[in-house]
């Protein structure tokens, strides 16, 4: 039986933005299997200047990420989409286990199977120290962002 995740490619704006939405979500969960699964069995990132590829490198290296960076909370916004790609900005912020706060910035390229499977991912992250004063994403750390909890645009990120 062949995996799929919808929706899936051709994608429109609707649907390119569901599926953000979906990736925020999960990103979210903190949980690499789960995140994993929306990732072809042979996905190929570059994160930063780290290079990835399978399913099981993926969930190594967000379970390391996630030991790293406490208290995480990302927001993804749709910035582009055709055919079977898009394109992607969020924010995201966590502190390190010393206390300090961090929101990063980036950029992410995505490419799909036709079963709706991201296959590539590059992703292009800058870190910025921040105060704790200067947080701005709140929401129970249980579940996804809240729907009127105000998103990239809204914050002035």
């Amino acid at each position: 039986m062949t995996e799929q995740r919808p929706p899936l490619p051709p994608f429109t704006r609707e649907s390119a933005a569901a599926k953000v939405r979906a990736a925020e979500d999960g990103w979210n969960s903190c949980d690499p299997h789960r995140v994993s699964l929306a990732y072809s069995v042979d996905s190929y990132w570059r994160n930063r200047a780290e290079f990835v590829q399978g399913r099981e490198r993926i969930v190594e290296f967000l379970a390391r990420k996630w030991t790293k960076e406490l208290e995480y909370r990302l927001i993804k916004e749709l910035w582009a989409h055709d055919g079977d790609r898009i394109g992607v900005r969020f924010a995201y912020e966590y502190r390190d286990d010393s206390g300090h706060w961090y929101r990063a910035y980036g950029n992410e390229n995505w490419e799909f199977d036709e079963n709706g499977l991201m296959h590539h991912r590059y992703a292009c992250i800058n870190d910025l120290p921040i105060e704790e004063s200067e947080r701005k994403f709140f929401w129970d750390r249980s579940g996804p962002r809240p729907a009127n909890h105000p998103g990239l645009s809204e914050l002035g990120l």
